[in-house]
């Protein structure tokens, strides 16, 4: 990925391309799933309502104004949730007696960054050796010893070292513009 979400949220504003809208689906289709289970939003109604959510953006985001100051996922967390208390207040003749958080807590927090952390994986894993990535992948993400992994491939334990520092140096450049 060549833009921060920030960037291609502007990108998507002024004159998005179907490139855009892909890649913006795909960082934010996960956290909006999430989101719909933790609203209680049975299986069957998920991806239509997502779908309304994307839809609904893509019309309000020409008219508004990007402002970093304040958390893009909780404008659009609204919008899901408003979607969803729609949707209620159709199949119900009566008040509204679902409770709907009106924000995004924390564990969306932690998901998201979740979410972008895979997407990052997926962005440098074709930059590097097949060697390079087991090492990276068994010392880094399983924990386990250098000098097994080294032993496993053949390698000087200096090798896995090398390969896991330039694994983890190209995912913080990564993560660095994803999280900007």
């Amino acid at each position: 990925m060549d833009r921060t979400p920030a960037s291609l949220i502007e990108q998507l504003r002024q004159r998005p391309t179907g490139a855009e809208w892909a890649q913006f689906v795909q960082l934010y289709s996960p956290v909006l799933l999430g989101w719909t289970r933790r609203l209680g939003v049975p299986d069957a109604d998920r991806a239509d309502l997502i779908q309304d959510t994307f839809v609904s953006l893509l019309r309000a985001l020409p008219a508004s104004r990007y402002d970093p100051t304040r958390r893009f996922r909780n404008w659009l967390y609204a919008i899901l949730a408003n979607h969803w208390k729609d949707r209620l207040r159709r199949r119900s003749p009566g008040p509204l007696t679902i409770d709907v958080p009106d924000a995004a807590d924390e564990s969306d927090e932690s998901e998201y960054r979740a979410v972008l952390l895979r997407r990052a994986l997926e962005i440098v894993r074709p930059e590097f050796s097949e060697r390079d990535w087991k090492s990276f992948v068994d010392s880094a993400l399983h924990g386990r010893p250098i000098a097994d992994v080294a032993a496993e491939l053949d390698v000087s334990p200096n090798v896995v070292y090398l390969a896991r520092s330039r694994v983890l140096r190209r995912l913080r450049t990564v993560l660095g513009e994803l999280f900007e």
